[in-house]
């Protein structure tokens, strides 16, 4: 069975920075779309990014468009989620999530079991 498994989470001021990492296992990865989410206490699942097989497209929500970045490498089946300039509203549960659709929007088929990201303000 496909495994993701997320990594990077933390504790970080206000401004500051993170890289998140979900490697994957079981699964033909170069051909996934990846995706991040997050999740906050009492609210909602929001997706973050996305980012095709070939890394040649990528789409951002646009509370984070300019601050977050998606990349892959398939060389070592793990998707990336740089994130600088964080904001007190970044806090959440960060979840990586896999499908083999173009455009899986959020019913994605492989999902980690989370990484917690809280930015102190």
């Amino acid at each position: 069975q496909g495994q993701l498994v997320e990594s990077g989470g933390g504790l970080v001021q206000a401004g500051g920075s993170l890289r998140l990492s979900c490697a994957a296992s079981g699964l033909t990865f170069y051909l996934l779309t990846m995706g991040w989410f997050r999740q906050a206490p009492g609210k909602e699942r929001e997706f973050i990014a996305a980012i095709s097989w070939s890394a040649g497209n990528t789409n951002y929500a646009n509370s984070v468009k300019g601050r977050f970045t998606i990349s892959r490498d398939n060389a070592k089946n793990t998707v990336y989620l740089q994130m600088n300039r964080l904001k007190a509203e970044d806090t959440a549960a960060y979840y990586c999530a896999a499908d083999p659709r173009v455009s899986p929007m959020g019913r994605y088929e492989y999902w980690g079991q989370g990484t917690q990201v809280t930015v102190s303000s």
